[in-house]
């Protein structure tokens, strides 16, 4: 499966030849002035919660490419408002779409739309079909949940973790997720973006390989075959 990293929490990948768009904050993001939204294609949009940096260009990219936005009930509902098709999920739920079962899992963070209003109980996805399993974690400090992923899903082949500090859960925490959700390939993700959340890639690769996992830091616009 090919990766794109499109900067902060912003991902897009393909499965069973559908194209799918992780919190979407390019627009507004310096850092991703190489990528332009109005160029990807989406069929999907999974939303982990309401903040700007994480839905700026949803709704832009919903218009234009009719595509579906899956994420929690309220914020879905947000973007229905605006007429654009949504599939709500709630904690410990799970669908199966064309693409492989999403299941919506905890996340520890606050959540608010850019208007201001409520935007749900943020989350993260657990994505699984014949070929491949991964979590998305979303913004999250670490919590005992992730414990619970091994024992109600496929094993994962990786995992998208926030690893910023300040935010979310920095590299210490996230090595410990690591353990929780028994993955050893972690794609980091909610760092460098700005300077509350800059961090030291050497330093944070060699705290993973310390305890054999692999951290792999993408530079925003970057593909990668996992």
């Amino acid at each position: 499966m090919e990766i794109q990293f499109l900067g902060q929490n912003g991902f897009y990948f393909k499965l069973k030849d559908k194209h799918i768009i992780v919190d979407p904050f390019i627009t507004g993001n310096p850092k991703a002035s190489n990528i332009s939204a109005d160029s990807l294609e989406a069929d999907y949009i999974l939303l982990t919660h309401g903040h700007e940096d994480h839905v700026a260009d949803a709704e832009s990219i919903a218009k234009r490419t009719g595509c579906t936005i899956i994420s929690n009930y309220e914020i879905v509902s947000w973007f229905g408002q605006k007429d654009i098709k949504g599939h709500p999920l709630n904690h410990g739920g799970k669908w199966n779409f064309d693409f492989g079962t999403v299941k919506y899992v905890n996340a520890i963070h606050s959540s608010v739309l850019p208007d201001g209003t409520y935007g749900g109980n943020p989350g993260g996805f657990v994505i699984y079909n014949d070929e491949i399993c991964f979590y998305i974690a979303g913004d999250t400090a670490l919590t005992l949940d992730m414990k619970l992923i091994p024992l109600t899903c496929p094993k994962l082949d990786f995992a998208i973790l926030p690893i910023g500090d300040n935010f979310t859960m920095g590299v210490d925490d996230a090595i410990i997720s690591a353990d929780f959700i028994e993955c050893t390939k972690i794609i980091g993700s909610h760092f460098d973006t700005f300077g509350y959340i800059n961090i030291d890639h050497d330093l944070s690769k060699k705290k993973f390989e310390d305890r054999g996992k692999e951290l792999i830091l993408m530079e925003v616009g970057q593909k990668i075959e996992i």
